[in-house]
């Protein structure tokens, strides 16, 4: 999945969590946690893999289902003490989802599950080059996206792509559009 996806996909499971927990929309500050923690595995791992070659491949350590659990307790518990228990969890549901997408997506591909994304450290992702450095390794999968997404063959992915799109931005308005909402208080009050 791409980052935008990632993003989209962690938000609309917080969305829905905040909505059946709280009974609200989540505001700006909930909408940025979610999508944080939805991009934070690739944020850790890409970098660490394609540019530095730490990891084999971009799936390691933020990405492993071992590691999750510690850390989604290790930072809700420092949450907790400074009263962001619901950005945590909204940064945790977002992650969550992030490694839940990296398996799922492979097979709207027409591939299978792709769940040794997430067993690092016990499965080993296959390696990917990494002398090609992190922009040149996003410019290469960005390319076959587009010429996948471009090709308009009505399969899985375009009808998963459309869905997204379509159903995030139907959710995102009713919520009441947050993070833009909250940039229209800040640019009113400074106008006025």
């Amino acid at each position: 999945m791409w980052p935008w996806e990632h993003a989209a996909f962690g938000y609309l499971l917080v969305s829905l969590w905040w909505h059946l927990r709280r009974g609200e929309s989540p505001d700006g500050r909930i909408a940025l946690a979610a999508g944080f923690g939805a991009v934070f595995p690739d944020l850790v791992d890409k970098p660490l893999s394609w540019t530095l070659g730490v990891f084999p491949s971009g799936y390691a350590v933020a990405h492993s289902a071992f590691v999750f659990p510690a850390f989604a307790a290790a930072l809700w518990l420092a949450a907790r003490r400074r009263n962001a228990a619901g950005a945590a969890t909204a940064f945790l549901v977002g992650h969550a989802s992030h490694l839940a997408g990296d398996v799922v997506y492979p097979f709207l591909l027409g591939d299978e599950l792709a769940v040794e994304a997430v067993l690092w450290p016990a499965v080993v992702s296959s390696a990917s080059p990494t002398e090609a450095g992190l922009v040149a390794r996003t410019l290469f999968y960005l390319r076959a996206w587009l010429v996948r997404l471009w090709a308009l063959e009505f399969g899985p992915l375009l009808a998963f792509e459309l869905a997204l799109v379509g159903v995030v931005a139907a959710v995102w308005l009713y919520d009441g559009a947050p993070v833009l909402a909250e940039c229209r208080t800040l640019l009113a009050g400074r106008s006025e």
